[in-house]
């Protein structure tokens, strides 16, 4: 993660990367070989509370730090799916909760992501794209408290 990048400028990079490719299946190939980098993810993190329903395929998120600086790690079963991840991670992963939750995904729109997902692909993004900022909002509540 490029973590000296704000959310804006890791979305504009993504869609700079993106506008290289010619054509969707240029880009879901690119997809794919981002999901592949994705840092290792224990097995013992694969568990029913780890895991983002709503998606058909599996998809585990793990969140670790607090408010001030919160990190993902996550994966999944599907290639074009984990590649998706890696974005969502470029986008979120080593920010301040606050600047989680006040973070649009316009990448998704600007790479044409929305059109060339299928409804159960999209799905399951919009169900990590929730879970993360939840997980982001319940940080922001406990710093609020003192926790």
């Amino acid at each position: 993660m490029n973590t000296s990048l704000s959310s804006a400028d890791a979305q504009q990079t993504i869609a700079d990367e993106f506008a290289f490719f010619g054509d969707w299946t240029e880009r879901y190939q690119y997809l794919i070989d981002l999901g592949r980098q994705l840092p290792a993810f224990p097995d013992e993190w694969k568990t029913d509370e780890h895991r983002v329903h709503g998606c058909q395929s599996m998809v585990w998120l793990v969140p670790s730090g607090d408010a001030s600086s919160m990190h993902f790690d996550a994966t999944s079963d599907s290639a074009i799916v984990a590649g998706l991840i890696a974005l969502v991670l470029r986008v979120y992963s080593d920010r301040p909760a606050q600047e989680i939750v006040d973070t649009e995904p316009r990448f998704i729109g600007t790479i044409g992501l929305a059109k060339h997902l299928s409804p159960t692909r999209s799905n399951g993004l919009a169900a990590t794209l929730v879970k993360l900022k939840a997980y982001a909002a319940e940080a922001l509540q406990q710093g609020t408290r003192g926790e």
